[in-house]
């Protein structure tokens, strides 16, 4: 889940980095067409670059020199998507410098450029194949359009001359730089990428571009390292551009999502296309807690996922995840919320075979869980965006069932043995009994109320049947149902009380007949000292329809 906005992030830079790569491309292949004054490359290079991006394009100051290396340095490079009213360039460079050697650019070769200040502003409302297309196309339009021209205009002058193919930057570094995604709500802040150190080689049209670069992720804050290759950029189509690499995301403050905590470190590798790629992680969170217990456990999941680059969204085809003694698959997507709705909403279905009941409620409870046994679920999870803690934003429907569970509490366990034995009409307590209870049902959470509209609790002798709730947050119970038994009422107890209870056998006999006990029955009050009763009323009740 965490894992598919990591992977959100690297892509965006990864598909702008393709278009800042085009705009030093173009600088350089102006500078080597061009050999004027400053003043007029200057004006040139925003000609061109305005042409080719459909963009409004500025640029500060440019001076170059071709001895005794040629050097072009420049400052204020910024680059607007036209017609769009953005608060902030798509990308602005503080200054930049362009270094080769007059027989590198015979070969069309470049030693080395250096962005200083590069700022990548992702803005609302458009998807990120909407603005790259923009430029792909832009890119490729006047050449595409030169090519087709029909024969009579063959020799008319082109207002742009058609980019100089096969230029290659052997190293390309920016450090210090930054992604911003700007959100819709004027009233949010923007989020902040801050790029380390980027270096690419090789950078050029019609090649894959190797890269390396060093970030600060914004939320979770950590450090994530990527390597791999980007592109050749396909500009007709930008979500067929090939990338692969791998990533480590380290020391990761889970904290920043309200109610829960830990440090998490991720590593992984993906390949494919901008619009399908794959991704192959693995995660570790040695001290992970939700802040309803505050039990810290180490948690571990493998993954893998697949991208759409173009949207960020994310399918998440099967998540492996290990906590103390249980197992946990999932599979389901990450996708964008509504559009009044910032963030994005985690959908999974979830199947828990191997797991233990004392596992899943250190998550919930403080101290010692209440009850330890086998536990099978399965459940639809959905977590949408917001402020409030997880647990109260959480949403979960489905089934379960408990095995061979037995209480904590030395109190409430006599209790359930006492059940039992009166339930079979034993008086007398056996020495050493290990009774344990069986228990099955349907749950929805919502809101931080747990609600169970079937629960089935079984122990030899008896079966409680209850619906209700469970308040996560003040740990209050809001139980009622009925325990039935195989014993009469008045085989519950001996002697001068059996005989007064014969009396009202008939009331507490099972519906249907068949022997045995009915009877209506509540559990209430806090969890740690709950109220077990009969509901009279619903006693009397039944005996008036009797």
């Amino acid at each position: 889940m965490l894992e598919s906005g990591v992977v959100k992030r690297k892509i965006w830079l990864w598909v702008t980095l393709g278009l800042v790569a085009f705009v030093v491309v173009v600088v350089i292949a102006t500078i080597a067409m061009v050999p004027l004054t400053s003043d007029t490359l200057r004006h040139r290079m925003i000609e061109t670059l305005s042409a080719r991006l459909d963009a409004d394009v500025a640029i500060g100051d440019l001076h170059w020199r071709v001895f005794p290396t040629v050097r072009a340095s420049g400052s204020a490079l910024t680059l607007r998507r036209h017609g769009h009213n953005d608060p902030q360039p798509l990308i602005s460079i503080k200054s930049f410098t362009v270094d080769a050697r007059l027989a590198g650019l015979l070969r069309k070769r470049v030693a080395h450029v250096t962005l200083d200040g590069l700022v990548i502003a992702i803005p609302p409302g458009d998807d990120a194949d909407s603005d790259t297309a923009k430029s792909g196309n832009a890119n490729t339009a006047p050449a595409h359009a030169q090519a087709t021209k029909p024969a009579g205009e063959a020799g008319k002058p082109s207002a742009t001359p058609p980019i100089e193919e096969g230029v290659v930057i052997d190293t390309l570094d920016a450090g210090d730089s930054q992604v911003i995604t700007i959100p819709k709500d004027a009233n949010k802040h923007p989020k902040v990428w801050a790029i380390h150190t980027l270096r690419l080689h090789n950078v050029g049209a019609g090649q894959a571009m190797p890269f390396k670069a060093d970030l600060t992720n914004a939320a979770p804050p950590g450090e994530i390292n990527t390597t791999g290759t980007f592109g050749p950029w396909v500009p007709d189509n930008p979500g067929n551009t090939a990338l692969s690499g791998a990533f480590t995301f380290a020391r990761a403050d889970l904290s920043v999502f309200h109610g829960i905590s830990g440090i998490l470190s991720a590593r992984g590798s993906f390949g494919g296309t901008l619009d399908k790629i794959e991704v192959d992680g693995e995660t570790d969170t040695p001290d992970f807690a939700v802040r309803l217990s505050g039990y810290p456990f180490a948690l571990h999941a493998k993954y893998r996922a697949i991208v759409d680059g173009t949207n960020g969204d994310t399918i998440l085809d099967r998540i492996d995840a290990k906590f103390l003694e249980s197992t946990l698959l999932a599979k389901g997507s990450v996708v964008d919320a509504p559009a009044k709705e910032h963030g994005r909403t985690v959908t999974l279905d979830v199947n828990m075979d191997r797991a233990r009941i004392e596992d899943v409620m250190r998550m919930a409870v403080k101290g010692e869980p209440p009850m330890h046994g086998a536990l099978k679920l399965k459940t639809k999870f959905v977590l949408p965006p917001g402020e409030n803690d997880v647990p109260e934003r959480l949403r979960l429907d489905g089934t379960f069932a408990i095995a061979r569970a037995r209480f904590s509490n030395y109190d409430v366990q006599g209790k359930i043995n006492e059940l039992s034995r009166r339930g079979r009409g034993q008086v007398e307590p056996a020495k050493q009994e290990r009774i344990v209870s069986d228990f099955q049902g349907r749950f929805k959470l919502a809101d931080g109320n747990l609600s169970l509209p079937s629960l089935t609790f079984s122990v030899p002798g008896a079966q409680v049947q209850l619906a209700g709730g469970y308040a996560l947050r003040p740990e209050v119970l809001n139980f009622q149902g009925k325990l039935l038994m195989d014993a009469k009422v008045s085989q519950t107890q001996k002697g001068f009380k059996s005989l007064l209870l014969k009396v009202v056998d008939p009331l507490f006999s099972k519906r249907g007949g068949g022997g045995g006990s009915e009877i209506p029955i509540h559990v209430r009050g806090k969890r740690s000292d709950p109220d077990f009763g009969i509901d009279m009323g619903r006693v009397f009740k039944r005996g008036d329809r009797s």
